[in-house]
């Protein structure tokens, strides 16, 4: 198989970005590669696609990075990652030295929870201190502007675009994408992304006031279900296969009782005690699952008729086939009694066909 090939966050690309900018801005020269420090102590060289004044008065000075994101499948990957900088006067309340602002494309924080206060650009606090990082090299090559405050506006000029098919809205960023990044890298189809999502949307619901939290392993579940539940929308969190984390994070944020709501083939992992629900994680095994049904009681001659299923899909399929409901009920009762076990929540597990019909619900019994 071959090696996935890493890349870089928005956040390392407007670092660079930023800095290429304040160079041109102290020494009036176009710059074409630029380095910066990352979190973990290295260095990395970006190439600019663009340095230049933006304004007649050669007051201030942009620069671009175009993201390359390796093989992550990032809505970003590609996009132009964009920042200008002035200097600005000096302010009496000015705090900061390198003052961040977005532009065209980037997010407004508009809920709590998050890492950004309500009103602040989407600007996550490590990609900030990249940026401030980044731009004090920069402005230390000359000890005459060194003292002298700078704005540095961040934009990604097809933002909004892109963050429409995001999740964006639901965190309450508006108007555009986050500059995000934890280490500078983007490690392909990252756990860490995933992962820091789920909690951050679970920030928010908390922040909200939601009691009840909705997890779902995908975009059909989760629709399927938000046309039964009358909740807001910060109650849905979008957990992909990350099953067990989920269900561990529903439980320090100190929500009330969770809905999960999922396709036959997770499900049927749950039910099985599979903390991790993608293929990469281990392919279900027919037979395994076969075996896992004779345990909650099904009968040898149903057993039978599913011998010789190729996928999870199949098992599904046949046991409609042959009205073998209670089966299907037994495993959505198992991957209940799982996830409570977890969570130590009361979890309703919500089976959920193709079609977005829930074709199965089983109710939490936790008291």
């Amino acid at each position: 198989m071959k090696k996935l090939r890493s890349g870089y966050t928005t956040g390392a690309c407007a670092a660079a970005a930023a800095k290429a900018a304040t160079l041109m801005l102290i020494s009036g020269q176009a710059q074409d590669q630029v380095d910066i420090p990352f979190p973990d102590g290295t260095r990395v060289s970006f190439q600019l696609c663009t340095c230049q004044w933006s304004d007649p008065d050669h007051t201030t000075t942009l620069a671009a990075v175009i993201k390359d994101a390796g093989d992550d499948p990032d809505v970003t990957n590609g996009a132009r990652i964009e920042a200008d900088v002035r200097f600005i006067l000096q302010d009496r309340q000015q705090d900061e030295q390198i003052s961040i602002y977005g532009g065209k494309g980037i997010g407004t924080v508009t809920k709590p929870g998050l890492a950004i206060p309500v009103g602040e650009p989407a600007v996550n606090p490590v990609p900030r201190k990249m940026i401030r990082e980044a731009v004090t090299e920069a402005l230390y090559l000359s000890a005459i502007t060194a003292d002298r405050p700078l704005a540095v506006t961040l934009s990604i000029p097809n933002g909004a675009e892109l963050a429409e098919k995001t999740l964006n809205h639901r965190l309450g960023i508006i108007g555009g994408l986050s500059i995000l990044g934890t280490t500078g890298i983007v490690r392909p189809i990252s756990a860490e992304a995933w992962t820091a999502t789920i909690s951050a949307s679970m920030n928010v619901a908390h922040e909200a006031g939601v009691k009840e939290i909705v997890l779902s392993t995908g975009r059909t579940s989760e629709l399927a279900v938000q046309q039964q539940l009358l909740l807001p929308e910060e109650a849905y969190v979008m957990m992909g296969d990350y099953l067990h984390f989920s269900l561990e994070d529903a439980r320090k944020h100190g929500f009330a009782a969770i809905h999960l709501a999922a396709m036959w083939a997770k499900v049927l992992k749950a039910a099985m005690r599979i903390p991790q629900t993608h293929v990469r994680h281990g392919a279900l095994e027919v037979e395994g699952a076969i075996s896992f049904l004779a345990t909650l009681g099904t009968a040898p001659a149903v057993l039978n008729r599913l011998t010789g299923s190729n996928t999870a899909r199949e098992i599904y399929e046949r046991l409609i086939a042959m009205d073998a409901h209670d089966t299907v009920r037994k495993v959505c009762g198992a991957a209940r009694d799982y996830c409570q076990e977890v969570s130590g929540l009361p979890v309703t597990i919500y089976l959920v066909h193709s079609s977005r019909r829930i074709v199965e619900s089983v109710a939490g019994n936790l008291s």
